[in-house]
């Protein structure tokens, strides 16, 4: 299995799809508990719910689990949220701080691992970026995200449908956060701005305005397309499609906004 799919477009937008792979090799899957082997903590069908919104866009997409290695944690494996719970670069809990391992990976296994997914995966989503930027003269990296509403182990009450996050400002220009706000507002669902996801490590790595590149990290509450956040994880035609008009509406305005935006 190859571990990252790219699919190359003419657009000056990237999606970025680090979560919504189901694929481990044997030998791992064996090591998980029954609790991990659900997958419970999956980007459940976000390819799905993006695919076809921007007719050219390119993707980037880890075909791999996340308990394998997680492609949006840096491989130094710093926590993104000091102070506050979270998942590790190879995570030994799921999202409700339950173990999900009958045995832990060792450190080597956790090099490999880096070696065999996490690299190829971010060289895949460099090599995007450089390409589209020599296109256009900017990237704009849109990088697609969901979870469950609620998680009590990693924040309080009910997640808001929409959860933009930019590293505070620091990772897109002030224009595509903007818009992107305004578009998710204009719903009526609710929505936050940098509030408990800020963006993982991809948004906070590759966000670089002052060099044309620019990241923003949707993370969308499970409700809004999913029939369940609970097995089997059934997506939901009606609502998905609802939500897909707001999307695209995001992804063209990105995409139009990419002129502006030349270095």
């Amino acid at each position: 299995m190859n571990p990252v799919e790219v699919v190359q477009g003419d657009s000056p937008v990237i999606l970025g799809l680090p979560h919504t792979g189901t694929w481990l090799p044997d030998e791992i899957r064996a090591r998980l508990n029954p609790r991990g082997q659900v997958l419970a903590d999956t980007d459940w069908h976000i390819h799905r719910l993006y695919d076809g919104l921007l007719p050219g866009a390119t993707t980037v997409r880890a075909t791999f689990h996340r308990y394998v290695i997680d492609a949006n944690r840096g491989p130094d494996d710093a926590s993104l949220y000091p102070g506050q719970n979270t998942t590790g670069l190879v995570p030994l809990t799921d999202f409700d701080g339950e173990p999900i391992w009958t045995e832990e990976p060792t450190a080597q296994e956790i090099a490999d691992r880096k070696a065999g997914f996490h690299a190829p995966y971010h060289a895949a989503l460099a090599a995007e970026i450089a390409r589209v930027k020599a296109r256009h003269g900017v990237a704009i990296l849109y990088d697609c995200h969901s979870i469950r509403s609620v998680i009590p182990f990693l924040f309080p009450g009910v997640l808001p449908d929409f959860n933009i996050g930019t590293n505070s400002g620091a990772s897109c220009d002030q224009r595509i956060e903007a818009a992107t706000f305004e578009l998710c507002a204009a719903t009526g669902r609710s929505h936050v701005l940098n509030g408990r996801f800020k963006g993982g490590w991809t948004t906070r790595h590759y966000g670089q305005p002052g060099q044309g590149v620019h990241a923003i990290q949707m993370e969308l509450a499970q409700v809004t397309h999913l029939a369940t956040e609970a097995p089997p994880f059934a997506y939901d035609e009606q609502k998905a499609e609802a939500l897909r008009v707001t999307l695209k509406a995001i992804l063209e305005r990105l995409a139009a906004l990419a002129p502006e935006l030349r270095a």
